[in-house]
């Protein structure tokens, strides 16, 4: 401890601050004239907004990305989600690997809050796996899905939209370059795209420190209590997602009633994952029913794994609630997963991010009703969530956003992939633990 002191720099604020200047770096090269296809750049209000998006891995849009950018301004929405989705002190370590720079302390935590580990032992070996894991999940999806697209397009532009949403949609980003804001609706029945892009949106929602438990199991035969709550979490809410939205849209004329059996299903299963946080759709948003809309609000809340490209409170934050829920209905003292206590601390933390998380979708809500009259509640609160969740999910109202608006959502995303916490740590001068503990007192409760 006495050795950790002795650093006075402080790990959170360094991240809030190296996600703003990457957004902000962003935004400046998407305001250049080569960025855009009318050669004019984008107002600085949108490239600021289109740059916070692709960096916090959201994909909420206010302009089509596939109609409205050139290659240079893509390619700079793709460098944007992938230092996003990794963190940027990830793409720092992989530059000094590349000139053989030794990591140092200071880097290594900040390697352990980017990565929210529990610890730094290990941590610059598990950052060369998380950079050798990205490669090749986003290769191989980015093949498969080439060799899909290129029944519908040239070879090379296929090959360049399989990159471009194997990258998007791995990293949780929601960024597509089917144009008029289609996203992949018109692949809903395919189970050569649906699975693909499904596999690539829960391999990067999962985390990589679980990603590097499954690859070590052949050694050791064991996981973490850690990732089997994962596994449990997230497989529970996939499938009963995927029922509910099956009942529920069964009927609608509007999405699953004019498919078949199997394209019900894949309809299904994809919009039961895409919340889970990346942005991508099959069915057009807006014309699902509102139980359904109620649902995937829940599911952006809740969002992918800690240590993942997406966001949201985190499956493990959801599953802790649950479990402290149910040992008080039992009355039991302890919250236990799999034979293992869970300390009183994850509780806490895990009710703090929850309810912080709450407090700004609550907060912002409120204000888009005031900033943007007109326009139906649910809408509004769908919007606030997307961006909270950094899902990219959206039934029609980010183009038409007020400038207020859109500064809204901006911090919102930037909020929802940083993370509640980390902010409120970067802004705090001092949190020291106090010298002395007052009397117990009791309230009445319920």
């Amino acid at each position: 401890m006495q050795q950790m002191r002795k650093y006075t720099f402080d790990p959170p604020k360094v991240l809030v601050l190296g996600f703003a200047l990457i957004i902000l770096l962003g935004a400046m090269l998407l305001t250049l004239p080569i960025a855009t296809n009318d050669g004019k750049g984008l107002p600085w209000i949108d490239a600021l907004f289109t740059a916070t998006s692709a960096t916090c891995v959201t994909g909420l849009v206010v302009v089509d990305t596939g109609t409205t950018f050139t290659l240079f301004g893509q390619l700079v929405i793709l460098f944007l989600i992938q230092i996003g989705g990794l963190g940027f002190m990830t793409f720092a370590t992989f530059f000094a690997f590349l000139v053989g720079k030794r990591i140092s302390l200071k880097e290594r935590l900040l390697l352990q809050e980017a990565l929210n580990n529990l610890s730094i032992e290990g941590i610059v070996r598990l950052v060369k796996r998380v950079l050798v894991f990205t490669v090749v999940i986003e290769i191989i999806g980015g093949l498969l899905l080439t060799i899909r697209f290129s029944f519908d397009m040239p070879l090379l532009k296929a090959f360049y939209f399989g990159m471009f949403h194997a990258i998007s949609n791995f990293n949780n980003a929601g960024f597509d370059l089917m144009g008029e804001f289609r996203s992949l609706t018109g692949y809903v029945d395919d189970p050569f795209v649906t699975l693909v892009v499904c596999a690539l949106i829960i391999l990067g929602g999962i985390g990589f420190i679980v990603m590097n438990e499954i690859y070590e199991y052949r050694q050791t035969r064991r996981f973490s209590l850690h990732t089997k709550i994962v596994f449990v979490t997230s497989g529970l809410l996939v499938v009963f997602s995927t029922l509910f939205i099956f009942l529920l849209e069964f009927n609608n004329s509007k999405t699953l009633q004019p498919l078949s059996p199997l394209g019900k299903f894949l309809a299904s299963l994809f919009q039961a994952v895409t919340p889970r946080t990346a942005g991508s759709n099959t069915l057009n948003i807006s014309d699902l029913t509102q139980p359904t809309l109620f649902l995937i609000i829940f599911l952006m809340f809740v969002g992918a794994s800690p240590g993942s490209t997406g966001g949201g409170i985190k499956t493990t934050t959801f599953a802790t609630l649950l479990g402290a829920v149910w040992s008080q209905i039992k009355g039991k003292e302890d919250v236990i997963f799999f034979k293992k206590r869970i300390v009183y601390d994850t509780i806490y933390k895990s009710l703090t991010v929850t309810l912080s998380g709450l407090f700004i979708v609550m907060v912002v809500t409120m204000l888009l009703t005031i900033t943007e009259r007109g326009h139906d509640f649910l809408m509004i609160l769908f919007e606030a969530t997307s961006a909270f969740g950094t899902v990219g999910l959206s039934m029609g109202l980010t183009p038409e956003l007020s400038p207020f608006g859109k500064a809204l959502i901006i911090f919102t995303m930037f909020a929802g992939r940083v993370g509640p916490l980390t902010i409120a740590y970067a802004v705090t001068l001092h949190r020291k633990p106090d010298p002395f503990r007052y009397p117990k007192g009791k309230i009445m409760i319920g």
